[in-house]
């Protein structure tokens, strides 16, 4: 099976190319799936069998909060042009990835399950960038329906691992943290965004780069698979395991900036069911992973 994996220069498709290297692998120096054109080119060109999309425009709090209009358009017409070429041309597979961020900024219970997806609006830190993932779920369901194709959809929760993005006002908290303590010095006081109250379920890469090719042969549903680990840790958690790990004496100092969402936890227990028991990989051990590739590459 010929298997096409867009975004496959960023930080997941990149990772999952040292694991399936037989796979076709795109960015946008291939093709620019803002272009109709260069999305139908992409499937004529190739012929895949099977498609894994990634692509898109990812970013931290600040950069989501900042740039509404630019993740909404640039996401929903990447979504649009890959769906719709992919109808068009024949192919009767495509696995697309959302995100949690997609899901209500607030609900009744957690962790939330698949089908809270439309119970609210999603955060307002990740308004624009959420609606744009819903419409990537609706799309796909519209063809389940309509064409009978399978199409389907999966929502990680936040990923970090090698091969982050570092070093910027558009990168996630994890990678942020790492270079940020990575470049304090002794004593020093880090200041980090927000009171360090909110919940993450953070998800380390290679979990994730195991988990989607078990997708690809056996999730085959309308429902938008939530992928997520059963930790679910602070920020101040989590900035303080790295401390420990790393056996630093720098001191936490927090903004009051910027406060995402208080908690967004979901519910694996369906993922679960789909591939089996899942080992995890804990957060302590992901995140001094992370931090040896970053101070050492």
């Amino acid at each position: 099976m010929k298997v096409l994996v867009t975004g496959g220069s960023g930080f997941i498709g990149s990772r999952l190319q040292k694991s399936h290297p037989d796979w076709v692998y795109v960015s946008s120096k291939n093709f620019d799936l803002t272009k109709q054109h260069d999305a139908f080119l992409m499937f004529y060109e190739i012929k895949p069998d099977a498609v894994i999309h990634l692509a898109g425009k990812v970013g931290g709090i600040k950069d989501n909060l900042e740039k509404q209009e630019e993740y909404f358009f640039l996401n929903t017409i990447i979504n649009t042009n890959v769906i719709r070429a992919a109808i068009k041309t024949g192919t009767p597979r495509l696995l697309a990835s959302m995100s949690t961020c997609a899901f209500p900024d607030e609900l009744k219970s957690y962790p939330f399950s698949e089908e809270e997806l439309f119970c609210g609006p999603p955060a307002k830190t990740n308004f624009s960038y959420g609606f744009s993932k819903r419409m990537l779920h609706v799309h796909c369901m519209s063809c389940r329906k309509q064409y009978g194709l399978n199409y389907s959809t999966f929502c990680p929760t936040n990923v970090y691992g090698p091969g982050d993005t570092f070093d910027s006002e558009a990168s996630h908290f994890v990678p942020a943290l790492i270079s940020k303590l990575h470049k304090a010095k002794s004593g020093e006081v880090i200041d980090l965004w927000g009171t360090g109250k909110p919940l993450r379920q953070q998800l380390y890469i290679d979990d994730l780069v195991e988990i989607v090719p078990l997708l690809l042969e056996k999730h085959n549903s309308n429902v938008p698979l939530i992928v997520a680990p059963n930790e679910n840790l602070s920020i101040s958690e989590m900035a303080n395991i790295l401390l420990h790990k790393l056996n630093k004496d720098n001191q936490i100092r927090y903004n009051i900036k910027l406060e995402g969402q208080y908690r967004k936890d979901g519910s694996n227990k369906r993922l679960k069911n789909i591939i089996g028991e899942f080992d995890f990989t804990k957060f302590e051990d992901g995140v001094y992973k992370t931090y040896e590739w970053y101070s050492n590459k």
